[in-house]
């Protein structure tokens, strides 16, 4: 395969198929909301505490970030501790250091003017699924009353007259671009009106954060949020909402590899959408709310999975990071199902890897199999249809992002064969928490390189 070129042979894991999962997992907190409560921290005067954090890059790289504006965490267990109390800015090499894979930058902007009056983004990194303008961002900071210099390192932010309230609607209520306007209004004199905001359950917990630190946030229907901006935040106590992204993915897992898996942590409020889907495919759940040891039990009941018409949308719509795993699932219904992206123009990427292992899946520019969407006249493959069963058989895969790295994962177990997966150390770690581990757990066959566990002696 050539396109393992681009990754070492060490950033990759062995995967022989074919056995079902079987066992327990635990998530802990969603990996969407722990990186932004820890921004969040940011605009406190005194020390935060978030618990449930997982062990995952994306929590070391916002570590690295906050240290090198001087902020003292520790990560004790899963309980981090924040102490912003000598917040200073960082030069931009130190922040190029930390911020090159990751987002997250773009966001310590609002607590950052409002810290110290300056602010610097670097190039920004992430997942390539398509179209994640940062515009929205930088419009509204300049509404804010932030000035932005761009360079040859990257942009500059400054606040020479402070950040004051603001109305703003969202062309689409993008996650980021609502996490950022909340970052930057609770502490901008005045009131802000923002409209078609994102309403994601992270966004409510982030909101619940913002909100015990002492910020005034009023959640309107038809997606409106008004924020009232205050003087002083103080710090948090705080325990992670779990991660409903994760929890799905293990779900995914049990059913494209006819297994039974206990996840426990998953709530079953905020995975309403993906539990009808799961039904309606054939899969079965069961509920356990104990308080202690609850989650969600999700396994194949041994029946054909049935197809589906499905299309991914802003909560409380189906989500996109739910989509990939789904598909693979979907490969082994009995007859043709359609997944039609609205969230971003190029998320089906992934699948011409499974196509290699035997799936049948045929992308089109049309909006398939529901309302159409902002991409329908842009010539974005941005619609799939799924014939099976498909029997899958072993490949080598290159992952190319974050959430379609675990449908490989999962593509690889369900098939036939030894496949061999690149990238896993680049992408699954940054957002699933000893997963390796975790499929073990499971029963996976799986193992590294000779030459990956002799480096890790």
């Amino acid at each position: 395969m050539s396109s393992t070129d681009a990754t070492p042979a060490e950033d990759m894991l062995i995967i022989h198929g074919g056995t079902p999962l079987e066992g327990e997992v635990h998530v802990r907190g969603a990996k969407n909301l722990v990186s932004k409560a820890m921004v969040a921290a940011l605009l406190g005067t005194s020390p935060s505490v978030l618990r449930s954090v997982p062990a995952i890059r994306d929590v070391e790289v916002v570590t690295g970030l906050l240290r090198v504006h001087g902020v003292d965490v520790e990560l004790d267990g899963d309980t981090l501790y924040m102490d912003p109390t000598s917040v200073e800015s960082a030069g931009v090499e130190e922040i190029n250091v930390h911020a090159g894979t990751s987002r997250i930058p773009i966001l310590l902007c609002g607590p950052l003017l409002h810290r110290l009056g300056r602010a610097f983004i670097p190039d920004l990194g992430g997942c390539n699924i398509g179209g994640r303008p940062i515009d929205f961002h930088l419009d509204a900071l300049r509404k804010f009353g932030a000035v932005v210099d761009k360079d040859a390192d990257g942009t500059h932010l400054s606040a020479p007259n402070g950040l004051h309230g603001i109305r703003y609607e969202l062309e689409f209520p993008s996650v980021g671009a609502t996490e950022q306007v909340l970052l930057t209004a609770v502490m901008a004199k005045g009131t802000t009106e923002l409209r078609n905001a994102a309403i994601e359950p992270e966004i409510i917990d982030l909101i619940c954060i913002l909100q015990k630190m002492g910020a005034i946030i009023k959640v309107h229907t038809n997606r409106v949020i008004e924020i009232v901006g205050v003087d002083e935040l103080k710090g948090y106590s705080h325990r992670a909402l779990p991660d409903r992204i994760e929890a799905a993915s293990w779900a995914s897992a049990a059913l494209a590899t006819q297994g039974s898996v206990f996840v426990r942590g998953a709530q079953q409020t905020d995975m309403m959408t993906f539990l009808n889907v799961f039904r309606s495919i054939g899969g079965a759940y069961e509920v356990n709310d104990d308080p202690n040891e609850g989650g969600i039990r999700f396994w194949h009941p041994g029946t054909a999975l049935k197809p589906v018409a499905l299309e991914t949308d802003v909560h409380p719509g189906l989500m996109t990071d739910w989509q990939q795993p789904i598909v693979v699932a979907l490969t082994q219904a009995d007859g043709l199902s359609i997944m039609h992206e609205t969230v971003y123009e190029n998320r089906f990427g992934y699948t011409s890897e499974l196509r290699r292992m035997g799936a049948n899946i045929e992308l089109y520019s049309d909006c398939l199999g529901g309302t159409p969407c902002r991409w329908g006249r842009r010539n974005f493959l941005h619609s799939a249809v799924i014939a099976g069963p498909s029997k899958l058989h072993a490949a080598d895969l290159q992952i190319p992002d974050l959430r379609a790295g675990f449908s490989h994962l999962i593509a690889a177990m369900a098939a036939e064969g030894t496949s061999r997966v690149y990238g896993v150390d680049r992408y699954i770690t940054r957002g699933y928490e000893n997963f390796e581990a975790k499929l073990l757990g499971l029963g996976a066959k799986i193992e590294r390189p000779t030459s990956t566990l002799a480096n890790r002696r």
